[in-house]
């Protein structure tokens, strides 16, 4: 019950800080660029096919939009999630605001928790209405249906809360700007390790491959990102790029394999485990 009122109490600060309205405000803005874009390609491609009929590049076309506004909602909602937990902790002790909370019946594992419970639900539902948005505006702009979005979300929401997660565990370590700058790196290494993985793999370098696969299990944000885009192409499109002729460098042409997505979820898991511990040995 206490974690309950903590995570109703961190959703309560950041709408009274106005982080929930600043991240509808734009997210809504970059819901209706990508709106804009898309009719406008879209106009231009139906131009093109109506002289030189090509289903192929139809579906090609909704495939490729429709992984570029997901990834970049996967960016948006990881850095969502790192500037939402980067000072959960280290800023409470810093402002001296825990003193006041911790004085209360409410224990150290309670308010991490709390917090985590606060963020992990913000991250879910941020990430199920901007892909639910974009997905929708694929099929009423371009008739374009993903395969399998609840599949695809779900993953995609893995991602920022594996993320947040380990933020929230270096809070408890580490002041917020060095937190900042440590999980971002990861984050970014996590991403470079993708394209390492994609890069060895069409040149057969087994060495460049292994790399990217130890990575994506030390921080499988960008592994998770690539296993949500294989559920939103079209099996047309990844017939196409199984075959060589489409693949992108950002995307998967094969869905993720089951050992991993359950590594996926115990990993957040295991640092949100690793936060309560670390916090309840920490002086204030």
């Amino acid at each position: 019950m206490n974690a309950l009122a903590i995570a109703r109490f961190t959703i309560q600060e950041a709408a009274s800080r106005r982080l929930i309205l600043a991240g509808v405000v734009l997210s809504l803005a970059f819901v209706g660029l990508f709106t804009l874009g898309f009719a406008f390609l879209n106009g231009k491609l139906a131009e093109a096919n109506a002289t030189r009929p090509n289903p192929q590049m139809v579906a090609a076309f909704g495939s490729i939009m429709a992984i570029l506004g997901l990834y970049a909602v996967h960016f948006l909602a990881s850095f969502l999630g790192l500037f939402l937990s980067v000072g959960a902790i280290s800023g409470e002790i810093d402002s001296g605001t825990l003193h006041a909370v911790l004085a209360r019946p409410i224990g150290r594992a309670d308010f991490v928790v709390g917090r985590w419970l606060a963020y992990v639900g913000l991250m879910g539902v941020y990430v199920a209405l901007m892909a639910g948005l974009l997905l929708l505006v694929a099929r009423l702009i371009a008739g374009y249906e993903a395969p399998d979005p609840a599949r695809a979300m779900v993953l995609m929401a893995l991602g920022p809360i594996l993320l947040l997660t380990l933020s929230l565990f270096g809070s408890t370590l580490l002041s917020t700007l060095a937190n900042g700058v440590v999980v971002f790196t990861l984050f970014g290494l996590a991403w470079l390790a993708g394209i390492i993985e994609f890069v060895g793999d069409a040149l057969s370098n087994e060495a460049m491959v292994n790399l990217g696969i130890v990575v994506s299990l030390l921080v499988p944000s960008d592994e998770l990102w690539r296993g949500a885009s294989y559920y939103v192409q079209s099996p047309a499109f990844l017939a196409a790029a199984t075959a060589g002729r489409g693949a992108i460098p950002f995307a998967a042409i094969a869905p993720p394999s089951t050992p991993f997505v359950i590594w996926a979820v115990l990993h957040p898991l295991v640092f949100l485990l690793l936060a309560i511990v670390s916090f309840s040995r920490r002086d204030l």
